[in-house]
């Protein structure tokens, strides 16, 4: 027999599990490919925030040195020797909506750190945006596996 609490806990139950779900549906935590599918991100949650650093590159040794990629782009003696794997692209991007995070970017290509959001939209799709002033671009980067 059912008592006249027993219907409430289970819709209670269903509503925890619905909530604890639609959370994890909208963490980027874990591995992404970037749209060029030349690298692959890290994101970790780091404060209240999401942190992103480079854990594999199609090319990881720099073909003129024979050495491992190197941020060799940076206008910054000191970080130009950073090795690309491991490096950060961004750190404490913070909550700027439902499943979409902004701050700061660095841009390995060309060694600049630009203005940026980035945002799931869907479970294994993540749009990274960066900005310089009014001109932005982006692109579609996609879930490394589960």
């Amino acid at each position: 027999m059912f008592s006249r609490f027993a219907i409430p806990s289970v819709i209670l139950a269903a509503l925890l599990g619905a909530m604890v779900a639609h959370a994890q549906s909208i963490d980027a935590s874990g591995t992404w490919l970037t749209q060029a599918g030349d690298a692959r991100v890290r994101i970790s949650k780091c404060g209240s925030g999401i942190c992103g650093h480079i854990v594999w590159l199609r090319e990881p040794m720099d073909t003129a040195t024979g050495q491992p990629a190197t941020d060799s782009k940076n206008p910054n003696p000191a970080l130009a020797k950073r090795p690309m794997i491991g490096l950060p692209l961004f750190n404490g991007m913070q909550p700027s909506g439902p499943a979409k995070w902004s701050g700061q970017i660095y841009n390995a290509d060309d060694g600049s750190t630009y203005a940026s959001s980035v945002a799931l939209t869907g479970a294994d799709s993540l749009r990274v945006e960066g900005c310089v002033g009014a001109l932005c671009g982006g692109e579609t980067w996609t879930r490394a596996g589960r």
